[in-house]
């Protein structure tokens, strides 16, 4: 039988907030970042893969940008549900050992694509279990779960009831959900309820407040969403005959705990909760940014802060979600068999070419983004030839002999002699002005476009080079010198800035520079350091020819 919860007619509701009280803490709050968990079911694709790349370039930006904070970096997987059930019925496995096999596939892309995460958490760990059923507790204590008769559209592809606004009649499928196209069935059954619609107004309140969502455009949506349709109660529990790959309900086997509601507490259970006084705070707690795919926006944006809102806890800072990557134009499907593979791109044109084209043309996060191996090429050789190709053209031997006869200048003096409409000039301007540049875009999730300010120095650079060719024996020493210490100076800035990037490629570039570890943080490109290192001599006979920084 339905083990009853306390009903309330109201409850008390704390109000939202985003911060804890920081100052309370003797050590700098750890910077969290998430990926969305990852379910199971099938082989990892190249969404999988965007997510990760995103969340690491993010974290990798943090720990340079703030050497002395922790950066705590999130992903995992979801393997508990009724799709996962099914699938691993149909393999004729347990469902725990269907998981393990599985589960390993996504481990091994994320070491595949060098994602630093320092937590790879799983919703089968008993950590996980402790946290949820401390949640439920919680909530049911609260009389914010109570049990009732829910009849409505289930999604076994979605893992979740829609309503009837939420579905529609499609020809050929029957009845589907209008937001994901995913066949639905009528379903009534007994199940516990969370009071959902209690938080409508103060998830109004805190999304208006600011964007908290990345883009803009989905914040708006959340905000229409929650004004014109205000959210009702949600199921949070499912029958045990039906679904029994899950967490029961604590001190009722007849009913499993919905999966979303628990895959959401991962984040919590990720960092040790429940936790004593401000142990949450030092284990990094509220999140500072959660990446997650468009289609699973409601369960991040509705759910968990109203979750987080009943247990007094302060929200996310900011949820960046992104578009999909496709295969010409359709959503990549198993069944369609157009599903693009990670560890094929990444064996065939290495780990950095891979993250470069998808933050190159994915980074700006809006629309779907078609996968293409001719794309994938392209973007190939330009990063090649941009940055490979330069390095190894200014650290020609040649060139650095004709570099040595000339008087060995400071970066300031040299700049100082160039004319206005020198290509040195230019490519010396935007070196100084494009960390600046690129900080202020991470910080506004402009992954894209903090990318392409980077880019465009390597242009520059390669037109400099171009335009005084160095190589040339009629070209004046002092030019050589000029061309090839601006050349030097500019990768090297480039080097630090590229390392959330492509960190294998940028690492590479920063050794052949001889750039030591401690010379790697963002300091080192900040205005003032620049100034400083640009009172120094030039680059010179120290920097040897260059190898290959790219995989042939």
């Amino acid at each position: 039988m339905l083990r009853f919860a306390r009903c309330v007619q109201r409850c008390t509701l704390l109000p939202p907030f985003r911060h804890l009280a920081r100052g309370i803490a003797t050590e700098p709050k750890p910077y969290y970042i998430t990926t969305p968990i990852f379910y199971p079911n099938a082989d990892p694709h190249i969404g999988h893969l965007y997510s990760l790349v995103i969340a690491d370039v993010f974290a990798r930006y943090r720990r340079i940008l703030e050497p002395n904070r922790p950066v705590k970096f999130l992903a995992g997987t979801d393997e508990h549900g009724l799709k996962i059930q099914k699938a691993a019925q149909a393999q004729g496995l347990p469902p725990a050992e269907f998981c393990d096999k599985l589960r390993s596939r996504f481990q091994r892309l994320a070491e595949k694509a060098q994602i630093s995460h320092t937590v790879f958490m799983r919703t089968t760990l008993p950590e996980h279990r402790n946290t949820v059923e401390s949640v439920w507790d919680a909530l049911l204590d609260k009389g914010l779960i109570y049990t009732a008769t829910y009849s409505g559209w289930y999604s076994i592809t979605d893992e979740c009831f829609y309503t009837d606004t939420q579905v529609m009649k499609d020809g050929v499928k029957g009845m589907i959900s209008r937001e994901t196209g995913s066949v639905v069935e009528q379903h009534t059954e007994p199940n516990y309820m969370f009071r959902l619609s209690a938080f409508n107004e103060s998830l109004l309140a805190h999304y208006r407040s600011s964007d908290h969502i990345f883009p803009p455009q989905q914040n708006a949506f959340i905000l229409q969403t929650l004004e014109q349709k205000p959210l009702e109660d949600l199921s949070v529990s499912r029958p045990s005959s039906r679904l029994s790959w899950g967490i029961p309900v604590p001190g009722d086997p007849e009913q499993t705990i919905y999966v979303w509601f628990e895959a959401l507490l991962v984040y919590l259970s990720g960092i040790g909760h429940p936790w004593n006084g401000n142990k949450g705070l030092e284990a990094g707690w509220p999140v500072d940014l959660q990446i997650i795919g468009k289609d699973i926006l409601r369960f991040h944006a509705f759910y968990l802060p109203a979750i987080l809102q009943a247990l007094g806890m302060p929200l996310q800072d900011q949820l960046l979600t992104h578009a999909h990557w496709t295969v010409d134009q359709q959503k990549m499907s198993k069944s369609v068999g157009n599903v693009a593979d990670p560890f094929e791109a990444i064996e065939k044109f290495g780990v950095d070419v891979v993250r470069f084209y998808l933050l190159r043309v994915g980074g700006r996060f809006r629309d779907d983004t078609d996968w293409s191996r001719t794309q994938l090429e392209k973007h190939d050789r330009e990063i090649q030839s941009r940055l490979g190709n330069l390095l190894m053209r200014i650290t020609s031997t040649k060139i650095a002999e004709r570099a040595n006869t000339a008087p060995h200048l400071t970066i300031s003096s040299i700049r100082a002699e160039l004319r206005n409409e020198s290509p040195i000039l230019a490519l010396l301007d935007a070196t100084k002005s494009m960390p600046s540049k690129v900080h202020l875009l991470m910080e506004q999730l402009e992954l894209g476009d903090a990318l392409n300010e980077i880019m465009e120095v390597l242009r520059l650079a390669n037109k400099a080079i171009n335009d005084v060719a160095p190589w040339d024996t009629n070209t004046a020493p002092a030019d050589v010198f000029a061309c090839r210490g601006a050349s030097l100076e500019a990768l090297r800035v480039v080097g630090i800035c590229l390392q959330p990037f492509v960190p294998g490629v940028a690492g590479r570039l920063l050794d052949a520079l001889n750039v030591s570890p401690e010379k790697r943080t963002w300091a080192a490109v900040e205005e003032k350091a620049l100034l400083r290192q640009w009172a120094q001599p030039a680059p010179g006979a120290e920097i040897k020819k260059a190898g290959r920084l790219f995989q042939q």
